[in-house]
């Protein structure tokens, strides 16, 4: 007799208590899109200002083994918190990499990930830490060594990755191969950020010091269902195959899209998913404490 039936005994058979209709989180979600939505800034906020003022913040995206779904360590993400204007997306504050604002921006942010990276191992156990950096960072010899004398002298740590963006390697690839060789004696990996179809200009490379390849979100999302995205993920595959690179599918953010990475071969997905950012104490909170639970 299906549900819904007027016989008591036969629906409390096959009828199932009904869980909770929404949750604080998923209620703010919810309407959030019937908000109205800010306008940015302007003009942008200042970085010294912010710097000085403390409004920076570090949050943390969960990296997820594509196959196993067990943590793979997280990526440290920039935010801004204004006192007036809340959280300020990034496009906001962060400057052209070639402003002076950018260096003191970028020491933030090693400085703060370590410092996190110190407070995971302490609460929940070592966490791979991955952070961004612009090209003009890896110019500056003084802060790449800089860099290099801060790295945790703990036998826990696992190693910090570097994050570039791929156009930004392949219009300094002698300067990014060289740096990329002398920071892997210091435990520090340079990862190539959102790598799509311009991943020809690595193929015939006769030195490859990166670690990590990340495909960029854009032939990610929605690949479960696109053949020419698929077919671009897999070239790259080839091409960190060939060289012994992991590689990162990003922008992962429905259940099809990660079985289609796991199947095309990523070793690791990240993406809405399995959680948005958040900052260290909430991130720690909410993954570290618990088990993926994307596939359930």
């Amino acid at each position: 007799m299906p549900c819904g039936s007027s016989e008591k005994n036969s629906e409390s058979r096959c009828c199932h208590p009904l869980a909770t209709p929404f949750s604080a989180d998923g209620l703010r979600a919810s309407v959030a899109m019937l908000l109205p939505v800010k306008a940015p800034p302007s003009p942008p906020v200042d970085v010294a200002e912010a710097l000085k003022a403390g409004w920076l913040e570090l949050w943390y995206q969960q990296k997820i083994d594509a196959h196993t779904l067990a943590p793979r360590g997280a990526e440290a993400l920039i935010r801004l918190r204004h006192p007036a204007w809340g959280v300020v997306p990034p496009a906001s504050f962060i400057p052209d990499d070639k402003d002076p604002q950018f260096k003191g921006l970028s020491e933030f942010v090693i400085g703060r990930a370590l410092e996190d990276w110190h407070y995971f191992v302490g609460q929940y156990g070592p966490v791979d830490i991955s952070i961004n950096l612009p090209i003009s960072f890896l110019k500056n010899p003084a802060s790449v060594s800089g860099l290099c004398r801060q790295i945790p002298d703990h036998p826990a740590f696992g190693g910090l990755i570097v994050e570039i963006k791929s156009s930004d390697i392949i219009h300094n690839l002698d300067l990014a191969i060289d740096v990329a060789k002398r920071m892997r004696f210091h435990n520090i990996a340079i990862s190539i950020d959102n790598v799509g179809v311009d991943w020809p200009s690595f193929a015939e490379l006769s030195s490859f010091p990166f670690t990590e390849i990340k495909v960029d979100r854009e032939y990610i999302t929605g690949c479960a269902d696109n053949r020419l995205k698929q077919t671009v993920c897999r070239s790259i595959l080839e091409l960190a195959d060939r060289y012994g690179a992991r590689t990162v599918a990003k922008g992962v953010e429905t259940r099809s899209d990660l079985v289609a990475t796991h199947e095309m071969g990523f070793d690791l997905a990240q993406g809405y998913l399995f959680g948005k950012p958040a900052n260290a104490k909430k991130f720690a909170r909410a993954t570290l404490s618990r088990p993926v639970t994307a596939l359930a």
